[in-house]
Formats: structure tokens, sequence, C-alpha cells
């Protein structure tokens, strides 16, 4: 699971939302629930968003403004 949402983080980062989406949407987690909100918040699917925000550990919508930093602190998450 981790190598592929690794691999999801760096498809987003290379701005292939649909190849990310494929990867995040296949784990019930909360690392790849907060990779889903934040695909669906690069989408512009707003309450999408909020949805699986909601299912994460205590993310928010709000807490990030720019969505290439959220990317790369979910990456930064899976290496630890």
């Amino acid at each position: 699971m981790t190598s592929d949402l690794r691999s999801a983080v760096h498809l987003a980062l290379a701005d292939d939302w649909h190849g990310a989406h494929e990867l995040a949407q296949q784990y019930q987690d909360p690392l790849a629930y907060w990779l889903h909100a934040v695909l669906h918040k690069i989408e512009g699917d707003v309450a999408n968003s909020h949805y699986w925000y909601a299912k994460t550990a205590g993310q928010r919508y709000e807490q990030y403004a720019d969505a290439t930093e959220e990317l790369r602190a979910i990456a930064s998450r899976l290496e630890a």
C-alpha cells in the first residue's frame, strides 16, 4: 500500500490527477483518504474533498492553501 500511495503522490505532483486518483481510491486508510481529499481539492470538487477530509485522522480542507505543499506533507508522512 505505501509504495502505491507514494506513486500516487508522485503522479499527482506530475499533474497526472487520473492516475493518482486510480491508486488512492484502492485503499481504505487515513493517509489514502487524505490523498484522495487533496486530489478532489485539486480537481475543484470541494464537496467531495470535504467528504474525504472527514474520513482522515485530523486533516482539514483549510489546513493547506497550497496543494503541492500538502502533497509533499503526505509524501513525508509516507516516508516515516
